[in-house]
């Protein structure tokens, strides 16, 4: 008898780790974390709160403009490009010096706005950017950071108007892509030179969705690799060979389900649009197979914002069951979160910035706070819900115990503790009852309570 009750105790601990095929065995997070790490009174204090959320990975977006002499000027100062003692890192270098410290990894997105002597009409500093002086640029990054740095993304947003133009060219054809791929391939050769040719290198970094100043995803990954519309590659187009496809998923208001009408659009909710499409350019070519996907920038916003956030409490929710979705899906190799604090407004109830922070602009916490560390996803099947979360802090298998309360109910009741896998995931099945409400306890901490959600 004993030795078949720890037969049944440990088949019943395998169905409770039990976890979707399909999910990813190696996905990380990155958190993002700009306001908070760039000022120095305010960095010591986010470096500790994201160590206390389990948190190992920053991303940081380093502007050529903010570090290159003479960013203003047409005219381009005298000076070794490749060098990095020519640049000026001092809003960089305490961020990357703590995470060292730390052992955290740092993925580094090296992007435009660009010196305006570094465009071909020297009148802004996004418009054609001269590829030539950009791989100079990142040889000198790579020279400077290549020694805590091996995984680089080349260019923030490419087909968003802010960041590269021009977008299209007369007659509406899409012109970003063109210029994307000269940059994209002198980043890699700037990176060979600095000795970093082995790193990972990702390619795109592109936004969810095109509109008529913005190239959608689809067609600006086409248009990269030099395939047409049935993904047919131009001759004497050479197949690029990144490490792994960076992406923007957002999504809206409408949740991390939502389908933009579209199909060249690409938020969390429709990822098998992209995967389809890099799949297919694979087969002509044009990347590796099976290239895997870093969705290194994600947020759900909220309140204040009343145009394009959400309730706080559909924050959590929707975050949430956004990071279950990157989980179960395989081809997903890291997840994000952006912001730690909300972007400062730009006037009384005005809100040019982000709201998808876990802290209001001025600070204070909201709900999305507590329940960062302690994600809690719980899906109707039927009758039952599948109840899935991650206790981020743990750093290894950790006991969690998951609570209800009925929907009269104000306090919460035990319904399971269960023992996470090594990466601190769990998920479980229980009863669906209408109202209730699940919640996560672990080692004194509490997470924000959530609902169920239909199955999709």
């Amino acid at each position: 008898m004993p030795v078949l009750r720890l037969l049944l105790a440990t088949c019943a601990a395998c169905l409770l780790l039990a976890v979707p095929a399909s999910a990813s065995p190696t996905q990380t997070l990155t958190f993002e974390a700009p306001r908070d790490l760039e000022e120095p009174a305010k960095r010591p204090a986010a470096f500790a709160e994201l160590a206390s959320f389990g948190v190992r990975q920053l991303r940081v977006i380093v502007l050529w403009s903010r570090v290159a002499p003479g960013a203003g000027s047409a005219q381009r100062p005298s000076f070794d490009a490749t060098n990095p003692a020519a640049y000026d890192w001092s809003r960089y270098d305490p961020i990357l010096a703590e995470a060292k410290a730390r052992g955290w990894s740092v993925l580094i997105t090296i992007s435009g706005p660009v010196p305006k002597w570094a465009t071909a009409a020297k009148l802004d500093n996004v418009t054609r950017p001269d590829a030539a002086a950009y791989g100079d640029f990142v040889t000198a990054i790579g020279r400077k950071y290549g020694d805590q740095v091996n995984t680089w993304s080349i260019w923030n947003e490419p087909n968003q108007w802010q960041f590269l133009r021009p977008q299209y060219a007369r007659g509406g054809k899409p012109a970003s892509p063109a210029i994307y791929r000269k940059l994209y391939l002198a980043a890699v050769r700037g990176l060979g030179v600095a000795g970093q040719g082995s790193d990972r290198v990702l390619i795109a970094e592109t936004s969810p969705r095109g509109t008529s100043r913005v190239v959608a995803p689809i067609v600006f990954l086409r248009g990269m690799l030099c395939l047409n519309s049935k993904y047919r590659k131009r001759p004497g187009c050479a197949t690029l060979r990144p490490a792994g496809y960076a992406h923007h998923a957002y999504t809206t208001r409408q949740g991390p389900y939502f389908v933009p009408p579209s199909r060249n659009d690409v938020t969390l909710g429709v990822l098998s649009r992209l995967t389809r499409a890099l799949d297919r350019a694979a087969r002509a070519k044009a990347l590796p197979r099976r290239l895997p996907l870093f969705l290194t920038e994600f947020g759900i916003q909220s309140l204040p914002d009343t145009q394009s956030g959400v309730s706080l409490t559909n924050q959590v929710k929707f975050r949430s069951i956004a990071e279950r979705i990157a989980y179960r899906n395989r081809r997903v190799a890291a997840f994000s979160q952006y912001l730690l604090t909300d972007s400062e407004p730009t006037g009384p109830k005005q809100y040019g910035g982000f709201e998808s922070g876990l802290r209001f602009a001025d600070g204070k916490a909201k709900p999305s706070l507590a329940s960062f560390p302690l994600p809690i996803a719980v899906q109707r099947r039927g009758s039952k819900v599948s109840i899935w979360g991650l206790v981020r802090p743990a750093g290894g298998p950790t006991s969690v115990t998951v609570t209800y309360a009925g929907r009269r109910r104000s306090s919460y009741r035990p319904l399971r503790t269960v023992q996470t896998d090594a990466r601190g995931y769990f998920q479980f099945t229980a009863s669906y009852r209408k109202g209730r409400r699940w919640s996560v306890e672990w080692q004194g901490r509490k997470s924000y309570p959530v609902t169920s959600y239909e199955s999709r």
